[in-house]
């Protein structure tokens, strides 16, 4: 979605949420972009009137964000997700929405045929980190990481483990037993907000991260905890193992292995510029 140049050089007001660990947008500057209304309220209004099944969600698709306002003070506005943003969209008849609406219709497409032959989102995935400018012995890594979370989570979910925040808590126990650090925290120590932790990682770190992950799937195996207390424990002790094998390679080493690098694209062009400069 980055490539689609929709909005182009025309400011859109966004907040980060930290609880949520998501960006909310501002609905106002969207439709108003999209469709260049001089009055964005109404516009709305009729929008939400041709479609009800959008209107009936819209208290859920949109909620009140504190943002700057154009006289610059802070007041209370729609916004918006991304997931939101792009139901939305695709409720507006504008030219300029068109390359949204056809990117979901391809993403839906490739979903289904992923479906069909999962191996497609492999590859696909592997495509898109070569893109990114990844070297294919990290790819591996990563690829290999994915199929080591999928095989753990089957084992929760076959152990009593059902709703996605409990999945959230267990991989954070299993992260602070390994790294010290929750999640979010990690995501902190890297200067990241939206972006997935795993894909900023070094090649210890992913290592790492595998041998908590796949530690913790081999006691459950072994242990057959049943509902989330249990499976609790049990990522404490995958992410233990993990943890102590890491404290043992830093008292070898001298150097701590949770790292402050990212694969952010900006910080990728100062450190070209740097070396630039260098030479």
């Amino acid at each position: 979605m980055s490539n689609i140049k929709l909005f182009e050089s025309r400011q859109i007001r966004s907040v980060w949420n930290e609880t949520e660990e998501k960006w909310y947008f501002s609905v106002q500057d969207v439709v108003e972009i999209l469709t260049e209304s001089s009055d964005v309220k109404q516009y709305v209004k009729r929008m939400l009137s041709r479609d009800e099944q959008l209107k009936s969600n819209w208290g859920t698709i949109c909620t009140p964000v504190e943002m700057i306002a154009a006289d610059g003070k802070k007041r209370k506005i729609q916004a918006s997700d991304a997931k939101g943003l792009l139901r939305i969209i695709q409720s507006i008849p504008s030219p300029k929405a068109e390359p949204f609406k056809l990117w979901l219709a391809q993403v839906g497409s490739d979903r289904l045929d992923e479906i069909e032959n999962p191996e497609l989102a492999s590859q696909r995935a592997r495509e898109l980190y070569k893109l990114k400018g990844y070297s294919d012995d990290w790819i591996e890594k990563r690829m290999r990481s994915i199929a080591i979370r999928e095989e753990l989570t089957d084992e929760w979910k076959s152990h009593g483990v059902k709703e996605q925040v409990e999945y959230a808590i267990l991989t954070a126990e299993i992260s602070k037993a390994t790294f010290g650090l929750t999640p979010s925290e990690y995501k902190k120590v890297k200067g990241l907000k939206s972006q997935n932790l795993r894909d900023h990682m070094n090649d210890l770190e992913l290592i790492f991260s595998m041998l908590g992950e796949a530690s913790t799937t081999a006691i459950v195996k072994t242990q057959n905890p049943k509902g989330f207390q249990e499976n609790k424990k049990a990522a404490k002790q995958g992410g233990a193992v993990a943890g102590n094998a890491r404290k043992e390679l830093e008292s070898k080493t001298g150097q701590k292995v949770v790292s402050n690098q990212n694969y952010l694209p900006d910080k990728k062009v100062k450190q070209i510029r740097k070396k630039k400069d260098e030479k």
